[in-house]
């Protein structure tokens, strides 16, 4: 029983040994089954064993050739690199031959190549800037192409080449010279785009019916001015060049080719002088309205009273409705005094009348010296704004300055051109008014005088 036990235990042992499975050997169901399985294994892995020794071996003959195939093929490359390097050579010989021969044969045509290719390029740049482009848009590229042609040296420019460079030449110094009626399309200000007749003057300006244009070369646009002059006879002008068909025209041409038409429009209308005085500027400007209204309002009231005084000079019969006539009135009420209280009754109608003659007098004078120094204020203020962006920004952008310069400036002629009238209208309803009161003046000293030598007959 012991022997059997052992001899179980061997073969199990066995069995572990040659990886049998656990499903294989509980099918078995006696050792000799068991014993035949194990064989039958040891046969199918020492088959598989030589069956992967046999693909070693194989693999191992494919790398050998193929490591034999690559060293054929590194010299044969190697070789060819040697061919290649020597045929190199003798081309590079070679072709230094044919460029020596090349420029000897070429001789001056090749600096009037050179200056082909200059005038080209040079060309090219003038034309996409020039309003001529508007009509023919194409003539750029086609001069680019041939300075890139001559540049690239593979190729020389043909007759056609440089008979092409000389008609673009000399139609852009005719075209220069001509004014021109052509439909164009042009880009309004609310961006649409419309097809219109429009005059080209030369390479100097082109416009449309009351309007002045403008091209961009960068994008081939022509588009309307966003603001035209302000002074009519230029945009009148255009309306004329437009319709002429012969005969000349009087036009404001522009010979900076834009530059003066820029300048011209960007320069800020009265409107937008007040505003860049900011609340200064408008303080200055209410306060000489309201000083003009009490001028122009003094002016009358004191041309009318001179008028009725003088009218009064020429009457026997005192009225109530002049000072002179009141003052007269006050005498013919008191015949029957002294010299003395007569002369302080006159006295006394007479300061009566002067606060109505003097009245606000003093306002229009106070306007006058007021303004100025509103001026004076605005300009302080602008220059703190200014320096206040020097601060932050710097003196790099004259830009970021000019709203404070601009006040400083603005200010101070807003102020001048207050006080100035005021001044002037001061002195005018001031000499009126004082020449009233001296008309009052004499006459009450004649009457007083007349009066005295009555009383000194009687």
């Amino acid at each position: 029983m012991s022997r059997l036990i052992v001899k179980l235990l061997s073969v199990s042992a066995a069995v572990a040994m040659l990886g049998v499975t656990g499903v294989q050997a509980q099918d078995a169901l006696s050792l000799d089954e068991l014993l035949r399985r194990v064989e039958q294994g040891t046969v199918n892995d020492n088959k598989e064993n030589r069956a992967r020794e046999q693909r070693f071996r194989a693999s191992r003959n494919e790398q050998d050739k193929l490591l034999k195939e690559a060293r054929d093929e590194k010299v044969a490359e190697e070789n060819r690199s040697q061919r290649l390097e020597t045929q190199f050579e003798d081309n590079a010989l070679e072709l230094g031959i044919l460029e020596e021969t090349y420029t000897e044969r070429l001789g001056d045509l090749k600096e009037l190549f050179g200056v082909m290719q200059q005038v080209a390029g040079d060309a090219r740049g003038n034309f996409d800037a020039s309003l001529t482009s508007i009509q023919y848009p194409d003539r750029g590229e086609k001069l680019g192409a041939l300075a890139k042609k001559i540049g690239s040296s593979s190729e020389l420019p043909s007759m056609d080449d440089i008979e092409g460079l000389w008609f673009e030449l000399q139609r852009e110094m005719t075209e220069s010279g001509r004014v021109i009626k052509f439909p164009a399309e042009v880009t309004t200000q609310d961006g649409t785009k419309q097809t219109m007749d429009v005059v080209r003057v030369g390479l100097y300006s082109v416009v449309t019916d009351g309007k002045y244009l403008t091209y961009e070369p960068s994008t081939q646009n022509l588009t309307e001015l966003p603001r035209q002059p302000e002074q009519s006879r230029f945009t009148n002008s255009t309306e004329e060049l437009l319709s002429a068909t012969d005969g000349q025209v009087r036009f404001g041409l522009d010979p900076t080719l834009g530059g003066v038409l820029k300048s011209l429009v960007a320069r800020p209308n009265l409107i937008e002088r007040v505003q860049q005085g900011g609340l200064v500027g408008y303080l200055i400007l209410a306060l000489g309205a309201v000083g003009l209204l009490i001028s122009l309002e003094r002016l009358v009231v004191l041309g009318i009273a001179s008028r009725k005084v003088t009218a009064q000079l020429a009457s026997d019969t005192a009225s109530s409705d002049n000072p002179l006539g009141r003052v007269l009135a006050v005498y013919q009420s008191n015949t029957s005094v002294d010299t003395e209280t007569l002369e302080l009754k006159l006295a006394e109608a007479i300061f009566k009348e002067t606060p109505a003659l003097n009245r606000a007098l003093l306002f229009i004078k106070i306007i006058s010296v007021i303004a100025p120094l509103m001026g004076l204020l605005g300009t302080v203020t602008g220059m703190i704004n200014t320096f206040q962006a020097i601060t932050l920004y710097g003196t790099g952008d004259p830009k970021l300055m000019a709203g404070g310069i601009s006040q400083a400036l603005v200010t101070t002629v807003l102020g001048l051109v207050v006080a100035i009238p005021m001044v002037l209208l001061h002195t005018l309803v001031s000499g009126r008014s004082k020449r009233i009161v001296q008309v009052l003046q004499e006459q009450s000293a004649g009457i007083i005088a007349q009066h005295a030598e009555k009383s000194a007959r009687a």
